[in-house]
């Protein structure tokens, strides 16, 4: 625990202009981030009688080893560069919300010469239309189903576009009406274009305009005694109706806002987010956080805004944002809303009315989320708590392992041998620490061999990391802090990291790659394997890390130099984490392995030509198709792909030349051969 006065700033030493600053640990590890519209006051905020702060900034601030800042011009800016800061160093004193699911958008691809409406999850792609988020991916196809009536707007993957395209025959919504086929040139791509553009305008709430020109195009057929067309019309319309009524009608006034609602409590807070478009719920997600710094409802506010829009643009701010308490900085925050849609955005708490009304469902929301959240966490911290505690008793542990990484070796008979190493952290894996490795000390297939090396390898990193952090450097008691840099970037840590030269070293402020030692390390196997590990820990001098090995054949639980294993019961909780863990070092490896093995298969020829790069090879093939009509081509030919000279020609057919042409491969499902036609590249 630090004394915040060892590196407290000097008087006077600190800007009294708006700014951001960030606090780091010992490890010089980015700890916490935070603005101020002035640095003075809030950064001396930190530093005064430690009984007088709030439990988890108290916590904060004697973790912390040393506090710089940046300043900047306005507030916008500071606020900008906080949440850019928060995104790269993920602080873990700072309010981080987490989605509780991966909510599914209905998307439109106009990025593409003929869109495409799809379901997506994850990011955001540029120049891709998205609405929702929905609750369920059924809910998204139930909607596209019914508007396709109206827009048969493409649906079908890639695959299946080229290939109706290659034979001349659309797939089975061309047939019935629901997709306009522009795979076989039944419209073009500008009409197939307008008929996208038209379902995002349904989507995005001018409905009104299309279900009257369909009434109006339905009265006129009747009258035409058109019945069948005026019929398709009618359904045409009751259908569009129908994906309308799948989003209740919440505000009359057609307004499109998001209403944010926060439900808290002393250790945790719940957020709940209607996206109304408009007038219409066209989405809902949730988000659950822990109260990890102090902060108010206020301050819980602005970090989801910062989290909503920080990496949106245009339309996808609305124009209203509706919230239970209003920012620190409104006037920031709504510039910076301002500039991300390019409009004005209002910011505002809903007074009276339907807008209200609809605030206090959105908090309702909030509240079940944050019990629900709260009974399923009770149930998983009881059972993960006592799965670690029977690990820790079967083994003979001093203290339950809170960080367990487990290492497993994946091959093919001998070849492309891999390992893999994932990390769980109170019970849960941890897949932003997972790691992959190659072996490289020798070829063919040792298990026992491969383990030792990898477990060397990992741990030698380790302690690379300590050395180089200065945890084993012992430091003179009368050394001296350096004197302090310009108040724009902040005091120095008076005792930092060093190169081997001794001059100081630049350190980013995020997590290393192998900081962290685990309480225990499982290997997959028994007790060779478990050897391996051990003898390869001995090496380095670590004997603070307990090893195990779990043997698939009966689940035995190995320990080194032990003959006979420790058999825990099938019922226990203890086992079936290391079953866990174990089963997902195995897949993990596996998923590598193949990952290999498919890159080496699909490696081409053109890879043995000598100063060929990737840009050149991909300009052949595009250039000819295929490696297969690249091998019929003379020297001359192969000279008109611009980059290509005469020599590199030469040697790219005697390349082609000296590689016999491998048997067409066969789909064994339909029996059609496969022609040679993506390059081969890998």
């Amino acid at each position: 625990m630090a004394d915040p006065s060892s590196y407290r700033p000097k008087p006077g030493q600190i800007p009294d202009s708006p700014g951001v600053y960030k606090f780091r640990d010992e490890h010089r590890r980015v700890i916490y981030v935070g603005k101020a519209k002035n640095l003075r006051q809030r950064v001396a905020n930190y530093f005064q009688d430690l009984a007088n702060l709030h439990p988890r900034t108290r916590t904060m601030v004697t973790t912390a080893a040393s506090v710089e800042w940046t300043v900047v011009s306005t507030e916008v800016e500071a606020l900008q560069l906080e949440y850019s800061w928060i995104k790269e160093f993920d602080p873990r004193f700072n309010v981080k919300y987490r989605d509780d699911k991966s909510y599914p958008y209905l998307a439109v691809t106009l990025n593409e010469e003929f869109p495409r409406v799809q379901v997506m999850r994850g990011a955001k792609k540029k120049g891709v239309r998205y609405f929702g988020p929905y609750g369920h991916a059924w809910a998204i196809r139930e909607t596209v189903d019914l508007m396709l009536r109206v827009f048969p707007v493409r649906t079908c993957s890639a695959g299946v576009f080229k290939n109706a395209a290659r034979t001349g025959r659309p797939c089975l919504l061309g047939y019935i009406g629901k997709c306009s086929a522009p795979c076989v040139g039944r419209v073009t791509p500008e009409e197939h274009r307008d008929l996208a553009e038209d379902f995002c305008d349904f989507m995005a709430g001018r409905t009104g305009t299309y279900i009257r020109r369909l009434e109006k195009d339905m009265m006129q057929a009747a009258e035409e005694m058109e019945y069948e067309r005026a019929a398709r019309l009618r359904d045409d319309a009751e259908a569009l109706k129908r994906a309308m009524e799948k989003s209740a009608v919440v505000l009359a006034d057609a307004t499109d806002a998001d209403l944010i609602a926060v439900a808290e409590d002393e250790l945790e807070a719940a957020l709940q987010i209607f996206h109304v478009r408009g007038g219409r719920v066209r989405g809902q997600r949730g988000w659950v956080t822990d109260k990890v710094e102090a902060v108010d409802t206020s301050g819980l506010v602005e970090h989801a805004l910062q989290q909503l829009y920080g990496e949106e643009r245009g339309d996808a701010v609305p124009k209203e944002v509706l919230v239970p308490a209003l920012p620190e900085d409104t006037e920031a925050v709504s510039q910076w809303l301002a500039e991300r849609r390019g409009s004005q955005v209002s910011l505002r708490i809903p007074q009276r009315g339907d807008k209200k009304d609809l605030m206090a469902t959105v908090q309702r929301n909030a509240q079940q989320a944050l019990g629900l959240h709260k009974t399923k966490r009770a149930s998983d911290l009881t059972t993960r708590s006592r799965a670690l505690e029977e690990i820790a008793e079967a083994l003979g542990l001093d203290t339950a392992p809170l960080r367990i990484e487990c290492y497993d070796i994946s091959h093919l008979q001998g070849d492309d041998v891999v390992a893999s190493m994932v990390v769980f952290e109170d019970g849960l894996a941890r897949k932003s620490e997972y790691r992959r490795f190659q072996i490289k000390g020798f070829e063919g297939q040792d298990d026992v061999r491969s383990m030792h090396e990898v477990i060397g390898r990992r741990f030698k990193r380790y302690l690379q990391e300590k050395e180089r952090t200065g945890e084993w450097e012992e430091q003179p008691p009368d050394a001296a802090a350096p004197a302090a840099g310009p108040a724009a970037t902040g005091p120095v840590p008076a005792v930092g990291p060093t190169a081997e030269d001794g001059e100081p070293r630049e350190d980013d402020g995020r997590p290393k790659r192998f900081a962290y030692p685990p309480q225990l390390v499982v290997v997959d196997g028994g007790q060779p394997q478990v050897a391996a590990a051990k003898r390869a820990l001995d090496e380095l001098g670590i004997d603070d890390i307990a090893v195990c090995g779990l043997a698939k054949r009966l689940e035995e639980v190995w320990l080194p130099d032990d003959d006979d294993p420790v058999v825990l019961p099938r019922s226990s909780e203890g086992l079936y984490l290391l079953q866990r863990v174990r089963d997902e070092a195995h897949r993990f490896a596996i998923t590598y392995q193949r990952a290999k093995r498919a890159k080496r298969i699909r490696t081409s020829p053109l890879d043995d030509v000598s100063g060929l790069g990737e840009t050149r090879k991909q300009a052949l093939i595009k250039h000819f198709g295929s490696v297969k009509k690249l091998r019929q081509a003379t020297i001359d030919e192969i000279c008109e792909v611009p980059g290509i000279g005469r020599r590199t020609a030469e040697s790219v057919a005697a390349a082609l030349a000296s590689t016999a042409p491998a048997a067409p491969a066969v789909n064994t499902a339909t029996g059609e051969i496969i022609e040679e036609d993506d390059g081969g590249s890998s």
